[in-house]
Formats: C-alpha cells, structure tokens, sequence
C-alpha cells in the first residue's frame, strides 16, 4: 500500500487532497451552528449527575409524590437595614405577586414569611422543570429590584440562585474561552513557525475537528445518550484545540524535515505521514483509553466526560492525519514562508552524528556527559515540589464558592443567614415508611444541627406542618404524627431546618450524623436534600479518584509496551509522568492555599488533573520515545537518545507551551472547579515539557543504556547496522 500510494498518479494527487478539504469544509460547515446552542441540550444540575444508589437520588425520585411541583426551588431574600412594618411586607407581598405573575416559568409561590429580627423576610418559589433556569431567574431578579420599595435589597438564592450563577459563568464558554484559546495558540504558532500560512493551517485543523465533536456529542445529549454540562463542554474544546495541534505540530515537524530532501511535495507529506502516523495514532489511543477509564466513575459528571472527550480526541486525531495533510500538499513549500527549509542532498540523510550546533544538541551533549547527576538533581526537586499534595486539601467546596467573583446567590444565602436559620429554604429531606416516621421525627430534633422539624403533605394536600416535641409526646405509640394526608404508599416526608447553611461543612455533618442515628432508630429512613446531594457527590468523586487512578496507569502502562515493545522504558516513562504529576499537584496546592486563597478544591481536580496530565504527559512521551526507538535501531541506544531528542525538542516544546496555553484559557471562566484545574494542568504541562520530557527522561535513559529496552531485542544489540533511511 505504501508504495502505490506514494508513487501516486497526478489526478489522484489532485482529487485525494480536494475531496478531504471538502469533506472537512462540510463537516466544519455542519458543526459550526451548534457553537452557541450546547445550552439547549446541558445540565448543570449536581442533584443529576449522582449514581441511582446515592441516598438523595432516591430521595429525589421520591419527592415529587409529596410535592405538587418537580421544578427547582428558588428562595428569594429581601433585606432592609430598617424594621419590615406590616405596611412594607404587604406592599413586598403585592411586589413579589406582580413579578411572580409577570415571569413566564415561575410555577407557584409561597406568601412572605419575616424574620424574627423584623429585617428580613423570605419567600419560596419553583422554577418550572423544563424551563431555562437561568433566563427565569434573571427575568424575575430584574422585575423584583424594579418595583421593591426603598431601603429593600431583595435576592434569589437556594438551588435555582445558584443555578442560575453558574449558567451565567458558563455563559462565556462559546464566545471568551473559545476566544482565549484560540488568541494563544495562535500567538505560539507565529513565533514558533514565523510564518502566516501554517499558523492558519493549524488552526484551522483544530477548529474543524472542533466542530465535527461538537455536532456528534450535540446530537448524542439531544438523543440523551450522553449527559452534557457546561464543565464537560470547556474541557472539550480545550482538549480538541490543544490535541489537534500537539498532532499538527508532529506532522508539520516531520514535513519540514522531508522537505529538506525532496522537491516532491506529494512525496514529503505522505512520508510525514507515514512517520507521524504510529505516535499520533498511540498518542491518540492512550489519550482515548484514559479517558474511557472515566467510565468507571460513579459520577456521571465524571463518567459523561470520558466518551465526550475521547469523541473529541478521535476527530482531532483524524483531522491531522487527513485535513492538515492535504492542505499541506496544496501549500507545498510555501507554507513555511517566509522561512521555507531549503533543499539539501539525499545523501546527508541519516549519515553521522547530528551537528553539536543549535540549543538542543548543546542541551542534549551537556545531559549525555553527566545523565545520573541530572536526573538524581532534577527527580530530587520534583519530590520537593511534590510535598505540597500534603497540603491539598480536596474534600469538596460549598456551592456558594463554585463561582468566583460576584454571586448574588452567595450574597443571598449571607443574608439568609444573618437573619434566619442557616439551613432555611434547603432542608434536609427525610423519607421514611410510616411505622417509623415518629421515631424519624423524634431522632432529627434531638440532633443539635437541626433547627426545626415538619411534615409535608402528599400532593393532593400540598403544605407543611410544624412537629414539635408536644406532637411527639401526643403521638407516642402510634405511627401518626397528627397531620392528614402525609402518608403516600406508606411513607412520610420530614423537613429538617438545618441550624447551619446548607452547604456548609457543619451541615455536611449534621446530614452525616443523622444518617448513621436514623439507621439506629428508624432503618427505612432515607436522608437527600441540598446537603446531602453535596455530601453525597464528594463520597462519589473521592471514590471515583481511588478506583479509576490506578486503572489508568495500568491500562497506559499496557499500551506503552505494545508500542515501544520493551517493558523497563515503559515503566521509566509512568515512573516520571507520575512525578510530574505530584510536583504539579503538590505545587498547585500550595498557589490554591497561599497565594489564591481558595476555600478548598472539588474531589474531582486531583482525579481530572491525573488523567490529564497522565494521558497528556504520555503524549510527549511517546513522540520522544517512538522516535529514539527509530534512530536507536540505526544508531545504537546511546546515538538514538541523543539523536531523537534533539530532532523532537523543539516539537515537544512548541507542543507543551500549546497545551498549556489552551487549558491555562479554562481560567478566563469564573469557575473554582475550572480555574483549579487550569493551574495544575497548566503548570504539569510545562513542567513535563520543559524538565521531565527535556532532563529526567533523557538523562534516566542514558543511564540505563541498551537496558531501557529490555526485554527487546533492541536491549542485548550495542548498535544496530548502519543503513540509509
């Protein structure tokens, strides 16, 4: 096959190259349109993302049979520095209806209720399950701070608050990180080649593969095959940008070079291909396989994002093999100008040592005198860094820190605080069989995190009433808490006002606390609610993190000894990967603790950043290594080290400082979860491309000598014969 096609006849030379540009321009043309509608088919519910076993997902399931309305709940605040007379609650009363009546997917309200300290009041509405949370609250957030009488600050906080914050966060995914992103690579690309057209080319590699990805995960959300979120669609367009052009780069790299020694453009970019195909392909697949590893997860968060991004990495594997190629072909030298690689004699090729001139051979040389002393130095600084993890303290943040910057939700739920139970608007949800909702009852107001404890109703009834120790002494040995239609299918929902905010870590506890004496007391009760969707979503991720890390390194370590057909180099390569990743982590801890302030980290970063960094850092790797390989077979271990970092240097790096552009782009977006993830990958990146991939591995490599490819053939052989490639 290799022959035919690289001896080509002219018409096909001109037809393959058209019908892959148009093929591309189609898909590009396809695809385009849904940048911008990914909202309409994505959640950024956490309550759906839980495994069905969670507790507060059966709760959750079970609620609607109590509650008239399924939608999201949205707790509205208003606050004044001065009394609430009886005059300004009723004019607050008739504010509230008017806005209520006049926002199209507000369901129901509830009437306005004051705080004890006559400064406060708090009303309840529901947002319409299958209306656009964020626009509805936006709508009546607008229309309530157009008719409040002076001196009231009103505020929407609770589920649909918060929901409606991270919406707006989200909102800038298609236009500024797309943006960002772009602007960076862009600015690489033109120092790197300092050329107009290949920059041009590159991009528009990454952005057609971009846009296939996003109409296939677009239309597999609509079909609900897979579930989508705004976090999800970041990732994907960061990871496709910066795959895409890691591969471009490789191939670019590899045309250059044939360049040099043919005139024939059809000729130099099928050998590039040819060179460039085995570790774009490997690169690709271990990225796919790591990805795939999320499948594992508990999360559907989590879980959703493994095939998502793998759908991306295929596209933009499949773009460079076949897009950027093509347009090669049509631009032929000329791509590279103003700097076009100038002709030199075949028989150069492959002949000697490479030159000690240029940075990397005097990098490379300086390395190759002293490999133990570099990598002991450079592995015993990387452990340094990687002490930091000590301090990564990545139990989960409350939801009023997942945004940055402005929320008025946060704001919200401090006024709420100051002037009501902290827990008020989101208790906790108990759903227990009737026999033992008075023990229920009984066990929720002995715990010192719970405020107050009530009975809702069944639908057909729809209300809440108050349980107070009085109710359960009148209810002693009877299973009937005194209310009329509590009872659905035999069981009994409880509201727990929780003394402490909602998702704080006190009320964490308290949620806690209450399971495990619930389990002792009433065995058929059930705990969910806003803090125990919290509660349970961290216990999910951390044990996400702790199965799925190991099978990614399992599953790459596999995929590593197929390709380089050796067992130590493979080893080696995880070995340092890994090292980079608690240096960056450890590094990332210690910015996120002192110098950014954060709160805390999401379970989830130290999980994505590993199978990033991992998956990603195995990338350089095997462009390296796939390459010392083919010159070690030529020119011996040693000459095959040297030769294949020095070639792949400049690709390597011009690549880690894309990726890390790319992810360092996920900042410009007012996510803690996001900007976190940023930093570690960011930073992990230059730190494999710039120490790792360019000091430890080389210098481990040349210590280990003929051994690093044991047990090939490779490892028992000082030097391969001499021949011409």
């Amino acid at each position: 096959m290799a022959r035919p096609l690289g001896g080509a006849p002219k018409w096909l030379r001109i037809l393959l190259p058209a019908v892959l540009i148009v093929v591309w321009l189609a898909l590009g043309g396809t695809g385009g349109p849904y940048f911008g509608k990914v909202s309409e088919v994505s959640s950024n519910d956490s309550s759906a993302y839980l495994p069905d076993s969670a507790e507060a997902t059966k709760v959750q399931a079970l609620r609607g049979e109590f509650e008239e309305s399924d939608g999201v709940p949205a707790i509205l605040v208003f606050a004044s520095d001065d009394d609430l007379t009886k005059d300004r609650l009723t004019e607050l009363g008739d504010a509230l209806d008017s806005a209520v009546g006049a926002t199209a997917g507000v369901d129901e309200g509830s009437p306005i209720v004051p705080s004890d300290d006559g400064r406060a009041a708090q009303a309840f509405v529901s947002i319409a399950a299958d209306a656009d949370v964020g626009d509805v609250v936006s709508d009546l957030r607008a229309l309530l701070r157009d008719s409040l009488p002076d001196g009231v600050q009103s505020y929407i906080t609770g589920p649909a608050g918060f929901s409606a914050d991270l919406s707006a966060a989200f909102s800038g995914i298609d236009g500024l990180l797309l943006g960002v992103a772009l602007a960076a690579v862009l600015v690489i690309l033109i120092v790197v080649y300092r050329s107009f057209l290949l920059p041009i080319a590159v991009l528009g590699t990454s952005m057609f593969a971009l846009c296939a990805a996003l109409f296939v995960v677009w239309w597999l959300a609509k079909w609900d095959i897979l579930l989508l979120s705004g976090q999800t669609q970041g990732i994907l367009f960061i990871l496709v940008i910066g795959a895409a052009t890691d591969y471009s780069l490789l191939l670019v790299a590899r045309f250059r070079e044939e360049l040099r020694f043919s005139q024939d453009k059809w000729a130099a970019v099928w050998k590039a291909v040819r060179g460039s195909f085995e570790p774009i392909v490997a690169s690709g697949a271990t990225v796919i396989a790591g990805l795939l590893c999320l499948l594992l997860s508990d999360l559907k968060s989590n879980s959703t994002l493994g095939p998502v991004a793998a759908i991306g990495i295929a596209f933009a594997m499949l773009s460079a093999l076949t897009f950027l190629p093509a347009v090669l072909f049509c631009f032929g030298r000329a791509a590279f100008w103003p700097r076009m690689p100038a002709l030199q004699s075949p028989t150069t090729r492959g002949s000697g040592d490479i030159s000690g001139e240029g940075f990397w051979a005097r990098w490379q040389g300086g390395i190759r005198r002293r490999p133990r002393r570099t990598w002991i130095i450079t592995a015993a600084l990387l452990l340094l860094g990687g002490l930091g993890i000590l301090q990564l303290n990545a139990s989960g943040v409350a939801q009023s820190d997942l945004v940055l910057g402005t929320s008025q939700a946060r704001d919200g739920q401090e006024a709420l605080e100051k002037h009501f139970p902290g827990g008020s608007g989101s208790p906790a949800l108990v759903i227990v069989d009737q026999e033992q909702s008075v023990e229920a009852a009984g066990t929720l107001l002995e715990n010192s995190g719970v405020e107050a404890v009530s009975v809702v109703s069944s639908a057909s009834r729809s209300g809440t009433t108050a349980i107070t120790e009085q109710t359960l002494e009148g209810a002693a040995g009877s299973t009937d808490l005194g209310v009329d239609h509590t009872v659905v299918q035999g069981k009994v929902l409880l509201e727990a006002t929780l003394s402490d905010a909602a998702d704080s870590d006190a009320a964490g506890y308290t949620v806690r606390d209450l399971r495990q004496s619930l389990a002792e007391s009433a065995s058929s009760a059930m705990v969910g609610g806003v803090t125990a969707t919290a509660v349970d979503t961290n216990t999910a991720s951390i044990h996400d993190r702790t199965l799925i890390i190991p099978v990614v390194l399992a599953v790459i370590t596999l995929i590593l000894m197929l390709l380089l057909r050796a067992v130590v180099a493979p080893l080696m390569l995880l070995l340092t990967t890994v090292l980079s990743f608690a240096t960056a982590m450890g590094v990332s801890a210690l910015v996120f603790n002192d110098l950014f302030g954060f709160p805390g980290a999401d379970p989830a970063v130290p999980l994505f950043g590993f199978v990033f960094l991992v998956a990603l850092g195995v990338d350089y790797n095997i462009f390296l290594m796939s390459r010392v390989r083919e010159e070690a077979l030529v020119h011996g271990t040693h000459d095959g080290l040297f030769r294949g970092s020095v070639v792949t240097g400049g690709v390597i790096t011009s690549a880690g400082l894309v990726l890390a552009a790319t992810f360092a782009a996920l900042a410009v977006l007012p996510i803690l979860f996001l900007v976190q993830l940023a930093v570690t990958v960011a930073f992990g990146v230059l730190l494999d491309t710039f120490v790792v991939r360019t000091l430890l591995v080389p210098a481990l490599g040349y210590d280990l000598g003929r051994s690093l490819w044991w047990p090939a053939k490779l490892s028992r052989e000082p030097k391969a014969p001499a021949k011409s490639r």
